[in-house]
């Protein structure tokens, strides 16, 4: 009998421990969010450099080779149905409606997200964050904010960069060494891919992913210990937690947005 109540005390623990988790995230991001108006654009301009800059040359690299793969790989599927000439509405759907947004989140998490968890977590180790409740500066509206508004605007980018690039990768696999008719790649592609249908949904995708791994950086760098082991533990929580936050919100996304045309 001990060793049951023991086990529920446990569960009962651990499950009070995420609600209490989850309630502090929340209003963690609503603060952020209100302190938005206030920042100047100077800061958010910075921090998108700062983001971008990090993450750009792995994003635009990776989108090559996925655009390689999903040529080669697009090919040989179209070609056993004779329908080879359709590897562009392939690519470009693919890319603009999933892999674009998603790949480019993950990425996004593992690269400029950890920089965030990490480069606000040593300001709380070293006491910086204290200071600034200490002197009257609202941390939240001087450091989170604006890095939340670079967040926000460097992920589309980076979603629209892993895209075009991805299609031009394979554009170079399709037609310059496989030997598909060009004008049947970018013809087609024209015609099947509709701007509001797709690209903005991808768009919207791409939005939601940045706000999400943002949030989820700057929440685990604020919250992280004061000591090197919890700065560390939070980065690898920012990873952890955004690429299955990412994956979540993917899932409901498409099933909202693209069951229904």
């Amino acid at each position: 009998m001990k060793g049951i109540a023991d086990f529920f005390a446990l569960l009962g623990r651990a499950v009070f421990k995420t609600i209490r988790g989850i309630g502090r995230f929340g209003i963690f991001s609503a603060a952020s969010f209100v302190r938005l108006g206030g920042v100047k654009l100077r800061y958010v301009i910075e921090q998108i450099h700062f983001i971008g800059n990090y993450s750009l040359l792995i994003i635009g690299v990776s989108g090559l080779f996925v655009g390689f793969v999903l040529g080669l790989q697009g090919y040989y599927v179209l070609v056993s149905y004779g329908s080879e000439e359709a590897l562009g509405v392939l690519v470009s759907l693919a890319l603009v409606r999933e892999l674009g947004p998603v790949v480019t989140a993950l990425l996004f998490a593992g690269r400029a997200g950890t920089a965030l968890t990490a480069e606000i977590g040593l300001m709380r180790a070293g006491e910086q964050l204290t200071a600034m409740e200490m002197m009257g500066v609202d941390p939240l509206r001087h450091v989170i904010a604006p890095r939340l508004a670079g967040g926000l605007v460097a992920m589309p980018i980076l979603a629209l960069v892993f895209s075009a690039i991805g299609i031009v990768g394979a554009w170079i696999v399709g037609v310059g060494l496989i030997g598909t008719d060009s004008g049947a790649f970018w013809s087609q592609m024209q015609g099947s891919v509709d701007v509001f249908h797709d690209i903005l949904n991808g768009f919207v995708k791409s939005v939601v992913f940045g706000i999400a791994v943002t949030l989820v950086a700057l929440y685990e760098g604020y919250t992280a210990r004061p000591t090197p082991d919890g700065v560390a533990r939070a980065t690898t929580t920012t990873v952890v937690v955004s690429s299955l936050l990412v994956l979540a919100l993917d899932f409901i996304m498409t099933a909202w947005m693209f069951t229904t045309v």
